[in-house]
């Protein structure tokens, strides 16, 4: 009778912590769902009706400081809760993700000439995954801080360290998306980006039994990735697409030294004549298509030097995309007051305007690796899908800038070079590698999927795959 009565004890207690344990899920959940509410974009100013969901808003990376940074969702248009989550960064350092990889290159929608309306993007990711663009770091688009000495000391490791206090976090917000498989792709300066914060995630995950980021691997294109051999690449670009004359280009090969932090006098010349008497009045990002004339005729009535020498690398502001004029689309339609309610952005009031690049980070930028190469060893062999990509009309980090860098990782070739196709057409040059693929795309500039947004999609959907690209 007695040990009767015990098990009935035992049964009711037992049933009496289910209970509570699925309460406090409930609670958690609906607490969940409730923040995941508040960030959802009913609809955008101007926007045509789509069937996906889409949130925005912030997640705060440190407290102490009052950095938060502005995330925009597009989950996927069919079935996104059997679809991979993909992060999106773009480079600068110090540009938007809303402004160029959302608005002109990989997201659901495209902004009118007049910033007023939106039109689809027929070729979006968001068809084949969920999308996560962050504006990254604080400081770039909507993403603030609280502390202007940010502004002026950001670098990699901080850039690196935020982004990832900002997934664990964000996934709090989103637990759909723990334990999902994840990818990061990003390109330019986001050549940094991309594989430190992929390091930060590895090196995270070690530390724990059962890691909520299930990180498969990352894409990068027309990345930053060596200093010295993209250098080399670059100046090699320029000469061998007759950009430059046989002088300069043995001029700056001969007085630039491109592992050194300082520039000489000469060198700093070499590539001033290069750019304002050689290279014309071209768009160094595609540099067989038309420049933006906005642009053009604000940069003929400035007397500063356009180029900026960053920790050696000739690296160059942003000015103009592929419309030639997207940008100016951007910065017009997300300084509108109906478009930051409608995305809970610049809730604070941000004291200056959405830009899509910010010159005071690029400015002030502090650290910054030398090479991503050890990056690239260290996670080829911990067995990350990583894929390397190249608009070949770039000539800012053209495609002979990645392959002179590859080409001192050494790989074993599984797959010899091929031409990969996208319909009946050739849509770039392949070669497969054990641990790492590399593709260039035809015809495409710096933003590959503003240029060439059909071949982008057939490259993101082969990397998703896990395929080689179509023969």
């Amino acid at each position: 009778m007695a040990s009767q009565i015990r098990a009935n004890y035992s049964f009711f207690i037992s049933l009496i912590l289910i209970i509570f344990s699925l309460t406090i899920i409930n609670v958690v959940v609906a607490l969940t769902t409730k923040e995941q509410e508040l960030d959802r974009i009913t609809t955008l100013p101007g926007q045509p009706p789509v069937t996906f969901s889409q949130f925005s808003g912030y997640v705060s990376v440190n407290e102490g400081h009052g950095r938060a940074l502005f995330y925009w969702l597009t989950q996927a248009t069919t079935h996104p809760e059997k679809k991979p989550l993909v992060l999106w960064l773009n480079g600068g350092p110090g540009c938007s993700s809303v402004a160029y990889g959302a608005s002109e290159e990989i997201g659901p929608f495209r902004i009118n000439k007049t910033g007023s309306s939106l039109y689809l993007n027929k070729y979006s990711w968001n068809k084949v995954a969920n999308i996560l663009f962050l504006e990254s770091p604080a400081g770039v688009g909507f993403s603030y801080t609280n502390t202007s000495s940010d502004l002026k000391d950001s670098g990699d490791k901080r850039t690196a360290q935020d982004a990832l206090i900002f997934l664990t976090r964000w996934m709090s917000r989103f637990p759909q998306y723990k334990y999902r498989d994840f990818y990061i792709a990003g390109e330019s300066y986001a050549g940094h980006y991309v594989p430190q914060l992929a390091q930060a995630i590895y090196n995270y995950n070690k530390k724990l039994s059962n890691p909520i980021i299930n990180l498969k691997g990352f894409m990068v294109g027309n990345a930053v990735t060596d200093n010295k051999y993209d250098g080399i690449g670059t100046v090699t670009y320029w000469w061998s697409h007759s950009m430059i004359s046989d002088k300069t280009y043995k001029n700056i090969m001969n007085f630039c030294n491109f592992t050194s932090e300082n520039s000489s006098k000469k060198c700093d010349e070499s590539v001033s004549y290069a750019v304002n008497h050689e290279f014309g009045q071209i768009d160094q990002y595609s540099i067989y298509t038309p420049s933006c004339k906005i642009v053009q005729n604000e940069t003929n009535n400035l007397n500063n030097n356009n180029n900026v020498r960053f920790k050696n690398t000739i690296i160059h502001r942003k000015l103009s995309g592929y419309d030639p004029c997207t940008e100016n689309y951007a910065e017009e339609y997300f300084n509108r007051h109906d478009v930051q309610r409608a995305m809970h952005a610049n809730v604070t009031g941000i004291s200056y305007k959405w830009t899509a690049c910010s010159d005071v980070l690029l400015k002030n930028w502090k650290d910054s690796d030398d090479s991503m190469l050890p990056i690239y060893k260290k996670l080829m062999a911990a067995g990350l899908r990583i894929w390397m990509f190249s608009g070949d009309t770039d000539s800012v980090v053209p495609v002979t800038a990645t392959r002179f860098s590859l080409s001192h990782l050494n790989l074993k070739i599984k797959t010899p070079w091929y031409p990969w196709y996208s319909g009946t057409q050739v849509g770039g040059w392949t070669e497969v590698y054990d641990g790492l693929t590399f593709a260039t795309i035809r015809g495409a500039g710096h933003e590959v999927p503003l240029f060439q947004p059909k071949r982008a999609f057939i490259l993101f959907q082969s990397f998703l795959a896990g395929k080689e690209l179509p023969k």
